[in-house]
């Protein structure tokens, strides 16, 4: 028996490496030619020490107190020279992958549909060829080299669930951008086209209390690859709350799979809004707009958001003015490819 660990490090690059039954994710990231943190290897000096965010695992009690507190145990802290798994683990690397001799891997992909789904959303598809599609954790992202573009790279955060056989990103039309001038002028079915990564510290943690998703324009994208993720392993029981918004109700995509993923998440509602002026969308105004101190469960909630960066700075200022302390607001910011920045 193996068990699948993510590495996810500092910068946001991930690795993911297999661990045999009784190993320790030290020996097995080793095993795997990543040289994780480590002084001692013998539960002593401490260095190895990483967040364990998801997962089983025995620490046994060959370590020091010094090394590892029980208050850092029991907050989820782990030396991985010590920790053996007992299932699939997502682990936070308080160093860059570059400490580690990583780097994200370059991914060759063929192209399968592009389809327009609003004069500003596009929907890539994509399939495995030999190397197979990257392993990812739900909400992360991936570099597009643009065909003909020079060496240009563009973002994407995944819209589909890992382990998916065809792998999908939304993404926004820019006029005049090199993706869009590749996707609307040269593209065709069969390209061949070159990932890296996966790259992303937003991502879906496991469920502990209720969740509260804040998506805007194409970053509904990630949260839907969460959503996929849910809809297969459950949500624990915990209710999980959707509010998405664009400027205009045909930029909101994707709906009909909304539904669909309503119907397999318990506990799972949405609500749309749009921003435009003069708007006749049931709903309109800013996600802000939709939720207050009553939505966040007395702060004993997890808040995913991802948007343009006015909107998470909005949203952000918004959840402080409630004047409650949520768990964890996790978010990821875009914005336009002409600023040489994330794209979600």
């Amino acid at each position: 028996m193996t068990f699948r660990i993510a590495l996810n490090f500092e910068d946001g690059a991930t690795r993911f490496i297999d661990c045999n039954a009784g190993e320790k994710v030290l020996d097995a990231a080793y095993r795997n030619k990543i040289n994780l943190p480590m002084d001692c290897s013998d539960g002593v000096c401490g260095t190895c020490k990483c967040r364990a965010e998801q997962g089983d695992y025995d620490l046994g009690d060959d370590y020091i107190d010094d090394a590892l507190t029980a208050e850092e145990a029991e907050e989820g802290l782990v030396l991985t020279c010590q920790m053996v798994p007992s299932s699939d683990c997502v682990i936070a690397v308080p160093v860059p992958s570059s400490a580690c001799k990583v780097k994200p891997a370059d991914i060759a992909v063929e192209l399968v549909a592009i389809e327009r789904l609003s004069p500003h959303r596009v929907r890539v598809s994509i399939k495995a060829t030999d190397a197979g599609l990257p392993a990812f954790l739900p909400g992360q992202y991936v570099n597009f080299a643009v065909p003909g573009s020079g060496g240009a790279q563009r973002s994407y955060s995944f819209s589909s669930a890992p382990g998916a056989e065809v792998a999908t990103f939304l993404i926004r039309n820019i006029q005049g951008g090199r993706m869009g001038d590749y996707l609307g002028k040269r593209a065709a079915t069969g390209d061949r086209l070159i990932l890296n990564g996966p790259l992303g510290s937003f991502y879906l943690r496991e469920p502990r209390r209720p969740m509260l998703m804040l998506a805007g324009g194409t970053g509904i994208a990630p949260i839907l690859s969460m959503l996929e993720d849910l809809a297969a392993k459950g949500a624990n029981g915990h209710a999980v709350r959707l509010l998405y918004g664009a400027h205009d109700a045909a930029d909101l995509v994707e709906m009909e799979r909304i539904e669909a993923l309503a119907a397999r998440i318990p506990g799972f509602t949405f609500a749309t809004t749009c921003s435009g002026a003069g708007s006749d969308h049931p709903l309109t105004g800013h996600v802000t707009d939709h939720f207050g101190a009553a939505d966040l469960n007395g702060g004993d909630a997890d808040i995913y958001l991802c948007g343009p960066p006015e909107m998470v700075e909005a949203v952000r200022a918004h959840v402080a003015s409630c004047g409650v302390t949520v768990a964890n607001l996790y978010y990821e910011k875009f914005v336009p490819a002409q600023a040489e920045a994330l794209a979600a």
